[in-house]
């Protein structure tokens, strides 16, 4: 057991590279906060001054501004659905053994090194696109017709590009925790007469329970600051149909420079990220307490 001593040594230690996290989080929350009630224009400096809480009213009245609560929503929770059960089904399919299985893994985990702008062209460009993509041969070859993916079905074009990205990390987790499943269970599962779909319920499917619930957190918290697929690829359209929250921010910022309104907007966008968190935070702890 560690003693006093060596725990002091050890909060000791650490405290630099905590402090340090601490400044470099707050930092940048306090000036967004401080913005947030500031009336900012960086091409029109002088009418700066403090305007209350009028920031956060005129980011609310925005028309995109409920359409962009609703399809950060449906994002984070489609993506988490796809990555969750694909990424059992894949850890399970290349758990078996099979003839290159080290290769196979690491094409499966491939797509998580790619940066998120270059998987939203190489979607885009050869694989979505209405006439030279991959779909839109595939659809021909069959006597179909073409989809125009980004103009038709938007937020499903960014929902499958964003699973994507995130799938094979899924997929690493669970697996991981699949390899850690003790053999001799499954052997004695397997003699008691067991069937493949009554050891996935009753064995392997509560195993992975603890990484299951760490993959929810994990991309949670990414899902919902999702912004450089949208930007290139619909630019957060057509209309508002695949605007997000931390889109609208960036539309705010960089495109009609309302500082102010952008500094709400992430305000905002931080206060529903912390609520996510929270729920995604007890339902974790209740599963590792077990």
């Amino acid at each position: 057991m560690a003693t006093q001593q060596t725990r002091s040594l050890a909060r000791f230690m650490m405290a630099p590279s905590v402090v340090l996290l601490f400044v470099w989080m707050i930092v940048p929350l306090a000036f967004t906060l401080w913005f947030s009630f500031q009336q900012y224009n960086p091409l029109n400096p002088i009418r700066d001054g403090f305007v209350g809480f009028s920031n956060y009213a005129l980011f609310y009245s925005n028309p995109a501004f409920l359409q962009s609560i609703l399809n950060t929503l449906i994002l984070v929770g489609s993506v988490l659905l796809i990555t969750v059960i694909g990424g059992i089904l894949l850890a399970l399919l290349i758990d078996q053994p099979m003839w290159g299985q080290g290769i196979v893994r690491i094409l499966v985990i491939s797509p998580f090194f790619v940066m998120p702008p270059v998987a939203a062209l190489v979607w885009k460009n050869m694989i979505m696109h209405p006439q030279y993509g991959v779909f839109a041969d595939i659809a021909r070859f069959f006597g179909g017709q073409p989809i125009d993916w980004f103009g038709q079905y938007p937020m499903l074009a960014i929902i499958i590009i964003v699973a994507w990205q995130w799938l094979p990390f899924a997929t690493l987790i669970l697996l991981t925790s699949l390899q850690s499943l003790d053999g001799e269970q499954k052997e004695a599962a397997e003699m008691d007469g067991a069937g493949f779909i009554s050891r996935f319920i009753y064995l392997t499917l509560p195993h992975m329970s603890r990484a299951i619930t760490v993959v929810l957190l994990i991309q949670t918290i990414f899902l919902l600051s999702v912004y450089a697929e949208i930007l290139v690829t619909t630019n957060g359209g057509p209309g508002y149909a695949s605007t997000n929250l931390p889109f609208l921010v960036y539309q705010k910022a960089l495109l009609e420079f309302k500082i102010g309104q952008a500094s709400a907007g992430g305000i905002i966008a931080v206060i529903l990220a912390n609520i996510v968190a929270f729920f995604a935070m007890r339902a974790v702890g209740r599963n590792l307490d077990k």
